[in-house]
C-alpha cells in the first residue's frame, strides 16, 4: 500500500513549531542553536512546547557542536535531558551517539534506549559520519532505533539519495527520513525513490526587529557574524511541501 510521505520539520522555537503546525507539518524535531546543526532545548523551550504544539515533537539531545563522541560528563548529561524529556511526555527525541573509530557507540546507545524506553528514537545525521553505514543501520535496527535522519553520508540527501535507496531496499526498519537540503523544489524526487519520511528546516533568515543596533561590536566568537539576523520556519515553504506530497499521494 502507498502510504502517505511524513514531513518532518527543524524548528528552532516554539513560534516556528506552531508555524510549521499550522501549514501542515505532521511532526517537529525541535532544537536550539541553528548555527551548531541543533542542540538540546532549553526546559522553557521545552515545557511551552508542549502546551503549544499538538502534533508529535521530538526534541534533540545534542549538548554541543562538533562530532557525536561525548566525554562522560556531557553522555551523563544527556541521560538526564533524555529522562527529562521523557517525563515531560515527549513521545520521541532525536539523538546520535559515535565511538572514536565512526562506529554507532553500542554501549552507550543501550543506556540510551533504556532511559528512552517508551519513547520512538530517531537516530540523527551522526549516520552520515559511520564509516560503514550497512553495518551501522543493521546496528541500529538491533537496538530498536524507530528511524533514522540521514542525507546518505553527503552533503545533502540529493546527492545521497543512491545510498539513501540502498538503505531503504535493505531491510525497512529502522524507517529512513531524508533529510539535509530537502526542499519544495527537489521534493518530488524523493517522492518518486519512494522515501516515506522527509525533514526539512524550511527556514529563511530574518532580520532581526531591532531598531536601534551598536554595529562596532559582536557577542560571537565568530567576527563575521550576523548577529542582526535569525533563522525561522518559513510557512509558505513547509505549506507547498505538505501539498506537493499530498498531490503525489
Amino acid at each position: 500500500e502507498d502510504d502517505m510521505a511524513l514531513l518532518e520539520i527543524c524548528c528552532y522555537s516554539v513560534e516556528c513549531a506552531v508555524t510549521a503546525q499550522r501549514q501542515g507539518a505532521d511532526r517537529i524535531e525541535l532544537c536550539a542553536a541553528p548555527k551548531e546543526g541543533g542542540l538540546t532545548p532549553s526546559f522553557g523551550v521545552l515545557k511551552s512546547a508542549l502546551q503549544a504544539i499538538t502534533i508529535p515533537v521530538h526534541p534533540i539531545i545534542r549538548p554541543r557542536g562538533g562530532d557525536f563522541c561525548y566525554t562522560a560528563g556531557e553522555f551523563s548529561a544527556m541521560l538526564e535531558d533524555i529522562a527529562l524529556v521523557r517525563d515531560s511526555g515527549f513521545p520521541g527525541l532525536v539523538i546520535g551517539v559515535l565511538d572514536e573509530d565512526g562506529n554507532i557507540d553500542l554501549s552507550r546507545m543501550r543506556q540510551v534506549m533504556r532511559a528512552a524506553q517508551g519513547m520512538a528514537v530517531t537516530f540523527h545525521r551522526a549516520f552520515d559520519m559511520c564509516q560503514d553505514p550497512i553495518q551501522a543501520f543493521d546496528t541500529l535496527a538491533e537496538l530498536g532505533v524507530a528511524r533514522v535522519l540521514t542525507s546518505g553520508q553527503q552533503p545533502s540527501a540529493e546527492k545521497g539519495l543512491k545510498l539513501i535507496t540502498e538503505l531503504k531496499a535493505h531491510s525497512g526498519v529502522p524507517i529512513i527520513m531524508a533529510g539535509a537540503g530537502v526542499r519544495a523544489s527537489n521534493l518530488e524526487l524523493f517522492l518518486n525513490a519512494g522515501v516515506e519520511e522527509l525533514h526539512s528546516s524550511a527556514g529563511k533568515w530574518i532580520p532581526s526587529p531591532m531598531r536601534y543596533r551598536n554595529t562596532g561590536l559582536s557577542m560571537s566568537t565568530d567576527a563575521e557574524a550576523d548577529e542582526y539576523s535569525r533563522y525561522g520556519v518559513d510557512g509558505e515553504s513547509v505549506a507547498e511541501m505538505k501539498s506537493l506530497i499530498e498531490r503525489h499521494h
